[in-house]
């Protein structure tokens, strides 16, 4: 093969060619992809800040935008609106602290405020421990509850449910609440119905039917949703989670022995 000798000027600049192509190729790439960047700035600030966990399979989540935070049915959520995603999630700072727990028991606490426990109907011995508790007759996991709490008090666990009936969602709720209410012995009655009983007639009398329509207003400034819902020692419970009841228990036990 045959090489014509360059000029030395010439020569110079054929070698400096490579040096700045490559130099405009990881200009470009650079340019052409910072989210890869920004994925790599972030994974390592995750993995600098959370040093107890181990991350896998990092990458972009499907969110975009602005995240804002709401109170449904007792539970925070969180809300993307510029890619209209839902998050039911649970928030921690650095420190390990679940920010998502505070703004719910604080949210708690506001609604607990707000409500006249003086009107519910009681359920269980007193001196145990109180736990509030939304409820709609026909709503199979409130049913489930019921008997969760019968066996819990026959393993010496009773609670104090203080009653709020929830209306709104099955057609013959409000009438069973309200024989419920008009039956001479309402703790009996409730737990007929619970287990199923189907009393024909059901009772009707002013005073139930008043109590009814008092606990469809609080269930309306409470902002409940959903059944059954807890208020126990200012946390609220979403739903039949008998992880968390079990938590609430172990909690007033413990604090029952302190007291001794």
């Amino acid at each position: 093969m045959c090489i014509r000798k360059l000029g030395p000027k010439l020569g110079a600049a054929a070698l400096a060619l490579p040096l700045i192509l490559a130099a405009q190729s990881a200009a470009s790439a650079q340019q052409a992809d910072p989210l890869a960047a920004a994925a790599r700035e972030a994974e390592s600030e995750l993995r600098q800040t959370f040093t107890n966990l181990q991350f896998e399979d990092f990458g972009p989540a499907p969110v975009k935008g602005p995240i804002y935070q709401a109170s449904a049915g007792g539970r925070i959520i969180y809300y993307a609106p510029e890619s209209e995603h839902l998050l039911f999630a649970e928030v921690y700072d650095r420190n390990g602290q679940n920010l998502t727990a505070l703004a719910q028991n604080s949210a708690a606490a506001r609604k607990l405020a707000a409500i006249d426990t003086s009107k519910a109907l009681a359920i269980g011995p007193e001196g145990a421990p109180v736990v509030l508790e939304f409820t709609d007759p026909d709503c199979p996991y409130c049913r489930a509850l019921d008997r969760f709490w019968a066996a819990k008090a026959a393993e010496g666990k009773p609670v104090r449910r203080l009653i709020f009936f929830v209306s709104g969602i099955h057609p013959e709720a409000a009438a069973k609440a309200e024989h419920v209410h008009c039956s001479p012995d309402k703790e009996a009655a409730f737990k007929a119905i619970y287990a199923g009983a189907a009393p024909t007639p059901l009772r009707k009398c002013a005073e139930g039917k008043a109590r009814v329509e008092a606990d469809a207003g609080i269930v309306r400034s409470v902002g409940i949703t959903g059944t059954p819902t807890l208020i126990a020692q200012g946390k609220i419970i979403s739903g039949f989670r008998q992880a968390e009841i079990e938590e609430f228990l172990a909690g007033t036990k413990a604090l029952a022995n302190a007291d001794r």
